[in-house]
């Protein structure tokens, strides 16, 4: 069959490089005995490495083209290629609520919204592996004081380690991207609880973080609104002086519980 077509509209950049699609799919060893969901295999370099691990094995892509390429190219895989929007797919019904492993060569410009999709299937997914856009991972495994520091950073460690494992050149795909790449692995850290309201942490780390720059006096004050002014003496807090980026993630956490207590 033929090759199929990059295409631009869906951010499709194929890996050429066999050597380190191996690297990528052997990422998921980490985690082993648990199934493996692989995102947008395109035709399938990553895809002929992962189905040769003994463990149930699925992939979605929602390019019909790759999906007519990988059931003649892939005919091992059977019923295990979904055609779909991973983004839109009910994640409890890939293994029937079983755990697995999210691994995969991801679109630049939904990388973003499938973590925060983990994020809110962290109980089902242990482990995320794959390539993303370099400045994306390096975001992802920054620690406080660092200007790449910040929302995905602050939620993602929340729940996981973050691993940056290394780095990706552009001649390697076709087309090759403009930027480099970067391969991460996040595993599921001990962390059952956080000890405050997740939904109001999220809120509070995307508020001060969208005015990075500010103090958290300054950029906490959009929670509040004249029906629910903060208490007297809030932004008084010797907290209120720092910048977002300068707080770890309990700081957030205690902050969170700071701002629960004034809304009340």
């Amino acid at each position: 069959m033929k090759q199929v077509r990059p295409k631009k509209n869906l951010g499709q950049h194929f890996l050429t490089d066999l050597n380190i699609a191996k690297r990528i799919a052997d990422t998921v060893d980490a985690c082993p005995d648990i199934p493996v969901l692989e995102v947008g295999p395109g035709m399938g370099v990553m895809t002929q490495y992962l189905v040769e691990k003994p463990r149930p094995f699925k992939v979605v892509e929602i390019d019909r083209e790759s999906v007519a390429y990988l059931q003649e190219n892939f005919p091992r895989l059977n019923d295990n290629i979904i055609g779909g929007d991973f983004l839109r797919m009910d994640l409890h019904e890939v293994f029937d609520g079983q755990q697995f492993v999210l691994t995969g060569n991801y679109p630049y410009d939904i990388s973003s919204q499938i973590f925060f999709k983990m994020l809110d299937n962290k109980d089902l997914i242990p482990c995320c592996t794959g390539m993303i856009q370099h400045e994306v991972a390096v975001r992802m495994a920054s620690q406080p004081g660092n200007k790449q520091y910040g929302i995905l950073s602050v939620l993602i460690q929340a729940w996981y380690n973050v691993e940056y494992l290394f780095t990706v050149e552009p001649g390697v795909f076709n087309p090759p991207p403009k930027v480099q790449s970067a391969v991460i692995r996040m595993t599921r850290n001990e962390v059952t609880d956080l000890g405050c309201d997740e939904q109001l942490f999220r809120r509070v780390v995307k508020t001060t973080f969208n005015q990075r720059r500010k103090m958290l006096r300054v950029s906490l004050r959009q929670i509040f609104d004249a029906a629910h002014p903060a208490p007297a003496g809030f932004f008084e807090a010797d907290v209120m002086t720092r910048r977002p980026e300068q707080l770890s993630i309990p700081q957030f956490i205690e902050l969170t519980n700071m701002v629960a207590a004034a809304i009340r």
